[in-house]
């Protein structure tokens, strides 16, 4: 796990190792172990280090084989690097290290473009071929792994994190009219390529893309889940279904306890994680370390679930770690968690995930988390609707759940200036008309795991513990069993209040009162409730010089907000205030 750099010139000017070093710098806690940077006339490469997987200095990159005329920086972890190993030395590639990165150097040189097809793991690399100048960029399959860039006539830019991107210098940061479309209505989600700012996009998730020396491009998305089914997926009984399922969990927590270093778990209390501690037990894992966060409550509501993570953490005798956060350190730290934002995540649990992340990089460098899961085995109490919609009206019903403003709302929040489209709904409607999910629930599920789980839970998960050094894997994510996943029918899926094959799975791994608790979040209600030094804070950013002069959003639409935030809630329980008080407090942040 580590952060990548890079820049390749188009122009035969040569490439800035001194843009390259200051996108390095800013990463300099994704990649606390080391740094290296390769220059070679128009390109420049380089590479943040976190030792997990071969810790010695034969690991280091930006990793070069003159004998392949290969170079490549390499962001994130491949599970399974020894079997591809063994296979390619077989074909009779030599190897120089342990490390998972130079098996991707070597599968790269031996099945080209199509090397993605072979890995297991979560990824973002960049490899540059030496004979004929160009540079190869792939993310994995379910974007846990970031990669942006920027590109123009003359050159290409890219790095692990947006923050570092605009330290290169001469980034166009004017407001992408259809990303704050997105962000506003889409539940703040911003799909692939776009994000907040014009002049920088984000390789979206499954997708390889080629840059030629001269600045041509090809791209490809090159693997997607198929939510159609055969006779026999729909013949399978409940009881199979729960097998295969079990089965491919415990292979997916398997694979992701490959480390040369400990492997912890983050524990909310909740099923997902309880299930994670769970099966690491059932695989023999002992003295394990887990994490829960909680903080103050606020109102009615609960600001911790420790009564939950504390029934698995004696029940498998883990060594646990329980961290409470009060309000005061929460607001001392939260302009840092927000620095820490490649783009702005207006979920309340940011902040939660930042500070927990601060603690347990003190004990463990490798955590395994429960993200995931109610995308991909249907928790959330949107689905259930979806079941009898007709697919003609499937967008519709979608929309009145998920969407936290429609255009009409949207156009009276923001300035005229970037009122264009309604690009939200017409993203979901393309989404939802694309083949491979003929039903509604299974459109509104697909739509969830690929995009709006990339751009919300799973970026969160991984800037926030990457900004502490921390490596965050997600079994759910594991392809394998998304596919599986998909193929489950939905009357498997959505008894029980959801995810109702994993809860049955869960039955035969946990303690039952994780799973028959009412479904909880991870809790930070001071920035749900804006009230007292929040609000003050809030009416702080949104009447400030930078804001002003913005021009964002329209007053008329701000002033009631502030005269009652708790009855400008989204439909999904959002604060309208917090929503864009984070937003205009990110760019902030982020000097623009």
């Amino acid at each position: 796990m580590c952060g990548i750099a890079g820049e390749m010139r188009f122009d035969a000017t040569p490439a800035s190792t001194a843009g390259v070093q200051a996108m390095l710098d800013e990463m300099a806690e994704r990649g606390p172990d080391g740094v290296g940077v390769f220059s070679h006339n128009t390109l420049c490469l380089g590479h943040r280090r976190l030792k997990i997987i071969d810790l010695s200095d034969c690991a280091y990159q930006p990793m070069t084989d003159p004998a392949l005329g290969l170079v490549l920086v390499f962001n994130g972890a491949i599970y399974n690097y020894p079997e591809l190993r063994t296979e390619l030395q077989a074909k009779g590639y030599d190897f120089f290290s342990h490390s998972d990165t130079e098996v991707i150097l070597k599968a790269y040189h031996a099945w080209g473009e199509r090397c993605v097809d072979h890995l297991q793991g979560m990824f973002a690399f960049a490899v540059w071929e030496r004979d004929t100048g160009r540079i190869f960029m792939a993310r994995d399959r379910l974007g846990i792994k970031p990669l942006y860039y920027t590109k123009d006539t003359d050159h290409i830019r890219f790095a692990s994190t947006l923050p570092a991107l605009l330290r290169s210098g001469n980034i166009d940061t004017c407001i992408d009219p259809a990303a704050l479309n997105y962000y506003m209505s889409f539940h703040s989600v911003v799909p692939a390529p776009h994000t907040m700012f014009r002049g920088v996009r984000k390789l979206p998730p499954a997708t390889w893309m080629r840059i030629e020396p001269d600045g041509r491009t090809t791209r490809e998305l090159y693997w997607s889940p198929d939510y159609s089914r055969t006779p026999e997926d729909e013949n399978r009984t409940e009881e199979e279904w729960i097998d295969l399922v079990h089965q491919k969990l415990l292979l997916a927590v398997r694979r992701r306890l490959v480390a040369d270093v400990p492997v912890g778990v983050l524990l909310s209390g909740g099923l997902d994680s309880s299930l994670v501690v769970g099966l690491l037990s059932e695989l023999g894992q002992e003295g394990l370390s887990t994490f829960s966060v909680g903080f103050e409550d606020v109102a009615e509501e609960e600001g911790n679930e420790f009564r939950y993570s504390d029934i698995i953490a004696e029940h498998y005798g883990t060594d646990h770690h329980r961290i409470f956060v009060d309000h005061r350190e929460l607001q001392a730290n939260l302009s840092r968690c927000i620095r820490a934002m490649s783009e702005p995540m207006v979920s309340h649990d940011v902040i939660g995930f930042y500070l927990l992340s601060r603690e347990v990089g003190k004990h463990v460098r490798v955590v395994q988390s429960g993200q995931g899961a109610d995308e991909v085995f249907a928790g959330y109490h949107w689905y259930p609707p979806m079941v009898d919609t007709d697919p003609e009206c499937a967008v519709d019903t979608y929309a009145k759940v998920f969407f936290d403003r429609d255009f009409k709302e949207y156009s009276a929040a923001v300035t005229r200036q970037y009122v264009e489209e309604d690009f939200a709904r017409q993203f979901v409607v393309s989404h939802f008309n694309t083949p491979g999910a003929n039903e509604s629930v299974d459109k509104a599920l697909r739509i969830d795991s690929t995009i709006m789980l990339v751009d919300d839970p799973v970026k969160r998960v991984d800037n926030m513990t990457m900004a502490w050094g921390l490596e965050a894997r997600v079994p759910f994510l594991d392809h394998e069993l998304v596919e599986l996943a998909a193929k489950i029918p939905a009357r498997c899926k959505l008894p029980q209040g959801g995810k109702h094959i994993l809860k049955e799975v869960g039955r035969r791994v946990i303690p039952h009162e994780v799973i028959d608790r009412p479904k909880g979040y991870f809790p930070v209600p001071a920035l749900k409730y804006l009230e007292g030094d929040y609000l003050d804070m809030a009416r702080d950013i949104l009447s400030s010089q930078q804001a002003k002069e913005r021009g964002i959003f329209n007053p008329a639409y701000v002033q009631p907000l502030f005269k009652d935030p708790k009855a400008h809630l989204t439909p999904l329980r959002g604060s309208k205030l917090w929503q864009i008080t984070l937003l205009e407090y990110w760019l902030q942040e982020q000097g623009v």
